[in-house]
């Protein structure tokens, strides 16, 4: 039971957590204009950097992987990996207003320790900044 001159403390909202804003890239000519722009190859995957020279400060993301990095099962795994570094990573590195693509290697992302991929990863960034 409880009276009526006791007083109750109301949760007081907290501030959002600021994030870059990361959309992921569908359509092929966003992938088409990704390939022109620079890009930078590590040992487990290749990064491609774009800036889309708009006032839009999204930074929008694409995965892909051919067919040479394995079959299906391969390739999802690869793309995973990719999403969690991307998840992980990008917003705290990358730059608004530029689109970028990671791109999935040959046997080498889907099996490689995934501390030595974020690393490769933050590495190809940092060249590419």
């Amino acid at each position: 039971m409880t009276s009526g001159d006791e007083k109750f403390e109301t949760a007081t909202a907290q501030p959002a957590a600021v994030f870059a804003r990361l959309t992921v890239m569908k359509k092929r000519s966003d992938f088409v204009a990704a390939s022109k722009a620079r890009y930078q190859t590590s040992p487990s995957l290749t990064v491609q950097m774009r800036n889309r020279g708009d006032d839009d400060p999204t930074v929008r993301v694409g995965f892909t992987c051919s067919k040479k990095v394995g079959n299906a099962v391969a390739r999802n795994r690869a793309k995973r990996r990719l999403r969690e570094i991307a998840r992980l990573d990008l917003p705290a590195l990358a730059k608004a207003g530029h689109d970028y693509v990671l791109i999935g290697k040959k046997e080498a992302t889907a099996t490689r320790d995934f501390e030595a991929l974020r690393a490769d990863f933050a590495k190809a960034l940092g060249k590419l900044s």
